[in-house]
């Protein structure tokens, strides 16, 4: 993963995203609006997307929509002053693939970055793992598929990995932390992140989110996937 592409409308800030980045070793664009990001991408797709969410014109949760529509596998990282949850949520539901608040420490997003590429590298299915279901839920990581009573379930890569994980420790609690590290590849990060996937998950799979019966809470220690 070596090009970048920032979109970012407050200069000072676009700027030293960009200097950093190429300090570290990165191909970096940078541009402030929503449709230039959106141009270039067309043109010369980059490996990395990093998008504000308060942009001029076209917003950032449009654009990350439109970045996803022409793209189902370009990672894409909010960096946002915004940390409200409901914003969040409305950003990974938007198609992006990690969200940091500002002011963010470019030693951050750099791990975030390389995170990002060692789950590409890792989120092939593969051959040898047999389907573990769950009641009316199987999973299949040796066809990278999710079936809900039989019929296919539409879930992006990160809450595939964070499903294919909790089954395959079925019935064990694991928490946050654990979560973010073996899916997001995180020592440190927002757990949030780990909460807004398992709501998402639990309205793809859960007859009723509110009292889901699979992918439960364990107060005070994290989830688990049951049976």
């Amino acid at each position: 993963m070596t090009a970048v592409l920032v979109i970012e409308d407050d200069n000072r800030i676009r700027l030293s995203l960009v200097l950093a980045l190429e300090d570290e070793g990165y191909t970096v664009v940078g541009v402030g609006t929503a449709e230039e990001g959106l141009l270039l991408q067309g043109r010369n797709a980059a490996d990395v997307a990093i998008v504000d969410l308060m942009l001029p014109g076209i917003d950032g949760f449009e654009c990350i929509r439109q970045l996803r529509e022409r793209d189902d596998d370009v990672p894409i990282v909010v960096v946002s002053a915004r940390d409200d949850k409901a914003d969040i949520v409305a950003a990974l539901e938007a198609g992006a693939d990690d969200y940091v608040v500002k002011p963010v420490a470019i030693e951050e997003l750099t791990a975030r970055l390389r995170a990002l590429q060692r789950r590409l590298r890792t989120s092939a299915p593969t051959d040898d793992v047999p389907a573990l279901v769950f009641g009316d839920l199987e999973v299949r990581p040796e066809a990278g598929e999710v079936r809900f009573r039989g019929s296919q379930v539409a879930v992006t890569r990160t809450e595939f990995r964070l499903l294919c994980e909790l089954a395959e420790h079925a019935g064990r609690v694991l928490s946050r932390a654990q979560l973010l590290s073996r899916v997001w590849g995180y020592d440190v990060g927002d757990e949030r992140l780990v909460d807004v996937h398992v709501g998402r998950l639990r309205n793809k799979i859960e007859d009723d989110s509110g009292a889901p019966r699979h992918l439960v809470t364990v107060r005070g220690l994290g989830y688990k996937l049951q049976r």
